[in-house]
């Protein structure tokens, strides 16, 4: 073979070497990529070419499904009631691949895609049969889905019951909302031009604000340094601790006061169930301070803090639906920990992990690890395994959590009687947190859990942007919550 018959054989091979390694990154990495890409108008068709599955709630109302239709897509996916369930199922549309909710975390069990459905595809192939998606059936309440909705209307704020003993979310509501039937139109002018008001709306109505918007919490943190100082052992309910009318914050001419006398004790102190009953601000962040941040921070960081939580789907199934990471600041001077210790300062968390810290104290000291997918259920009627409850850690021991239960039934019965439920002992803890440039403004949250005695349902609510202390603004919608539940 000359030298150039041996060059083009060498370019030829090479050639052959180069298409075969794209085909490959093109079939297997790049594939499911290319696959949800809103411009592959064949995979668009696909996807809307089989009945995708229904997301349901736990009693079997269906939340979203796909309607047989007369054009090019073959099937159109409806919403009931779908602004109230949006945080739940987020959307599907022609025109943006869905990245939130049920529709994005079980993607390719609804589309039928998975591997999970790989013998029900096998069948559907022999049988002729239509391929279906497997239907998704959640842990929402839809009784308590609307009370909670209801009872925050259009305040902007949000809303997470969770079985304290499970894990489960019952409920979970965003305000403002939008509705995914606006983005599930078939007309791909009218949907694109939904999405972009959407995202351009200064409300910001497709943020998950459960799961995905940060805020200070306010004195409901003293629920987490209670927990620190009562699991170190040096504290008691009846330990008194360094209270006052005001506390200078360390290295600065700062006073940090408390929002009612009582809260002051006597003689600069105060025991620590009555700090909590009466949220001294000047306790807890002096109480911070003493504990030093690693203590508190570690106890956060038990409960939650620190790292994104999964709450429904993995990388197989879709995209994944997780909460950002709450945040307690570490390596901080004593001024920046006192506030940080009353939920002030750098200290941010969800809704859903302040439900999280009511739940854990409900359920002994144990975090569940949230959920809201009780099974799937493929379109033979078999289903996956039921979700079983998982343990993320145990943050505190059951004696602290017992303590914790009393301090904030005190919260409840001596320093927030518009909280009682009556016949119903309520555990709970308020919180005000001061926002804006110069704290004009208040975040009114109120977490809690009931029966105190035997805890079946553990809520978080926060409020933004209101005039009304924590008690007041959010804690009405919490007991509202708690009363359907324990009707039920």
């Amino acid at each position: 073979m000359n030298k150039s018959l041996r060059q083009l054989f060498t370019a030829v091979l090479v050639l052959f070497v180069v298409l075969g390694i794209s085909s490959s990154i093109i079939m297997t990495v790049q594939s499911n990529s290319l696959s949800h890409d809103a411009r592959n108008t064949r995979s668009l068709y696909h996807m809307y070419g089989a009945p995708r599955g229904a997301i349901l709630a736990s009693d079997g109302t269906v939340l979203a499904k796909s309607d047989p239709v007369n054009d090019a897509f073959s099937y159109q996916r409806s919403y009931a009631n779908g602004a109230l369930y949006a945080p739940v199922t987020g959307y599907f549309s022609v025109t943006q691949n869905a990245d939130r909710g049920i529709e994005a975390s079980e993607n390719d069990l609804l589309t039928g895609e998975s591997n999970a459905l790989f013998w029900q595809r096998i069948k559907a192939v022999f049988t002729g049969e239509e391929n279906r998606g497997a239907s998704i059936e959640t842990s929402i309440n839809t009784t308590l889905q609307t009370v909670a909705a209801q009872e925050l209307g259009d305040q902007d704020g949000s809303v997470v019951a969770i079985e304290p003993s499970t894990g489960r979310i019952l409920a979970m509501v965003s305000s403002p909302s939008y509705d995914p039937n606006a983005l599930a139109t078939h007309d791909t002018g009218s949907a694109s031009k939904a999405y972009t008001e959407l995202v351009n709306d200064d409300s910001n109505p497709m943020l998950n604000r459960a799961t995905s918007q940060l805020y200070p919490p306010g004195s409901t943190f003293k629920t987490v340094v209670a927990a620190a100082a009562l699991e170190s052992g040096k504290y008691q309910l009846d330990s008194q601790i360094p209270a006052g009318s005001a506390y200078t914050l360390p290295g600065t001419q700062t006073e940090l006061t408390n929002s009612s006398s009582l809260g002051d004790g006597s003689d600069g102190k105060i025991s620590l169930k009555s700090a909590m009953a009466y949220s001294s601000n000047t306790a807890f962040a002096q109480l911070g301070v003493a504990l030093g941040d690693e203590t508190v921070s570690d106890m956060a960081k038990k409960l939650g803090f620190d790292s994104t939580i999964t709450i429904d789907g993995s990388d197989s199934t879709g995209l994944p639906m997780r909460a950002v990471a709450s945040r307690f600041p570490q390596n901080v001077a004593g001024d920046k920990l006192a506030l940080a210790s009353i939920g002030q300062g750098d200290t941010l968390v969800t809704p859903l992990q302040n439900a999280m810290v009511a739940a854990a104290v409900a359920n002994k000291g144990k975090v569940m690890k949230p959920t809201l997918v009780d099974r799937v259920r493929f379109s033979d009627l078999s289903v996956l395994p039921d979700t079983k409850p998982q343990v993320m850690s145990t943050a505190f021991s059951e004696d602290t959590a017992k303590k914790l239960t009393e301090a904030m039934e005190a919260v409840v019965t001596e320093g927030n009687p518009n909280l009682e439920i009556p016949g119903v002992r309520v555990a709970a803890k308020t919180g005000t947190a001061q926002i804006g440039v110069d704290n004009s403004s208040i975040d009114g949250w109120t977490i809690g859990f009931a029966p105190a005695d035997n805890p079946k349902i553990a809520v978080a609510v926060v409020v933004h942007n209101v005039d009304l202390y924590g008690s007041f603004a959010a804690g009405p919608i919490m007991t509202a919550v708690m009363k359907e539940a324990l009707k039920q």
